[in-house]
């Protein structure tokens, strides 16, 4: 068995997906997936990948993974040659899974749990879906309104979207008040004022609901340290479950000042690539929660090594979805095979919105939980107007006959 072609597909609406098909002697494809610079990311699978890549056997993973991680650039980083390597090994694994008529959870050890609880990120149904990726203006407040527009609800009506969760049986929230501040000011400081808008949203939601919802704050590394401690200290009264991000993920001395600081969990973070670099993070007991985004730290060859290096730690484990249905399937086979999985990131306006406008099957979710995906390989593929669309852009590089 060899690996014969790679086929990458991008598409206009969403700018910063870069999808990936392995193709096989046997017939057998393999669907991957990255976010952010999708160009950039499709150059470096043709023109430096792709050497290297076509006519292995593609069943020889670690083998595989090692070369492309192993470039330069290409050192424990979530840059593009870290995104593109994670978007062939992502499809590598789906074509094991095909090969062995299993779902990727179980060729990665079988499933740690029946089901698994899911947080809500707040986001709405067109944020990131444009080719900036920068806070605030990703947020795409003024878009045409959905059921799911859950940044405007954190941000203007937090407790009537804490009550709408937990009807559908979801208990925990993650939200990002403080990021219009933090823009404004360049994260050098909040004011009073600020400090008090971005509180509001947590006052709302213990008034409505009480302890019943749990809430990650999410602070996008954009504070200096002495503000994020700051922060920190103001939200504590309201318990939330962790803050992610604080500061710029470049200093595990500076973020473990910062979670000797609180009593509330610190969680890094999607923005670290390879276990390398969470190895760093974790001996200095700079972070309690580990997440990884498959799509940016590996693939799942990469996200299962941090995964079982955590546990070494006594970490839990929380894989990151805020990108495209590809990746969420991944993380959810991920989340599935290990067990110190704590929570699984999700994005109800995406996962009820765009991503079935992509892909063939979505993981269930019901009553707070997801449920294990069924299909072998990912158990999900491009829908076939996919490949109708007009603003589809194509590149394959193909095995020299």
């Amino acid at each position: 068995m060899k690996i014969t072609a790679i086929r990458t597909y991008r598409v206009e609406e969403f700018a910063n997906v870069l999808w990936v098909h392995i193709e096989t002697d046997n017939g057998i494809t393999g669907l991957g997936e990255t976010f952010y610079g999708a160009e950039a990311c499709e150059a470096h699978i043709h023109n430096t990948l792709a050497v290297r890549l076509l006519g292995q056997d593609p069943l020889k993973i670690e083998l595989l993974h090692k070369e492309m991680v192993s470039l330069p650039n290409a050192q424990a980083s979530t840059g593009v040659e870290y995104r593109a390597a994670s978007a062939v090994d992502i499809a590598l694994w789906d074509i094991f899974g095909k090969v062995a008529g299993q779902p990727v959870h179980t060729m990665l050890g079988g499933q740690s749990w029946d089901r698994i609880r899911v947080y809500n990120t707040c986001a709405g149904t067109r944020y990131v879906r444009t080719n900036k990726i920068k806070p605030v203006d990703t947020w795409n407040l003024d878009a045409q309104p959905s059921p799911y527009e859950d940044l405007d609800g954190f941000m203007t009506r937090a407790g009537d979207l804490a009550e709408d969760l937990l009807d559908q049986g979801i208990t925990a929230m993650k939200i990002w008040p403080f990021d219009p501040a933090a823009i404004e000011n360049k994260g050098m400081f909040i004011t009073a004022e600020q400090l008090k808008t971005a509180l509001k949203p947590f006052e709302l939601i213990r008034k409505a609901v009480g302890d019943r919802m749990e809430i990650m704050v999410e602070m996008h590394s954009l504070w200096n340290l002495p503000v994020a401690k700051d922060i920190a200290r103001t939200i504590e009264p309201y318990a939330p479950r962790w803050y992610e991000d604080p500061i710029r993920m470049n200093s595990p001395q500076a973020l473990a000042e910062f979670a000797r600081s609180t009593p509330v969990w610190t969680c890094a973070s999607e923005t670290l690539g390879s276990r390398f670099a969470y190895k760093d993070y974790m001996d200095r007991d700079a972070v309690h929660v580990v997440m990884a985004d498959l799509c940016w730290t590996g693939g799942l060859t990469e996200g299962r090594k941090i995964a079982a290096m955590a546990d070494t730690y006594h970490r839990p484990f929380a894989p990151h979805d805020c990108i495209g249905p590809v990746g969420f399937a991944a993380a959810i086979h991920m989340s599935f095979s290990q067990p110190n999985t704590l929570i699984q990131e999700s994005v109800r306006a995406f996962y009820k919105g765009w991503y079935r406008e992509l892909v063939t099957e979505v993981p269930r979710i019901e009553g707070g939980y997801v449920y294990p995906m069924e299909g072998p390989g990912l158990g999900t593929e491009l829908v076939p107007a996919f490949f109708e669309r007009s603003d589809l852009t194509t590149r394959l590089s193909e095995l020299d006959q």
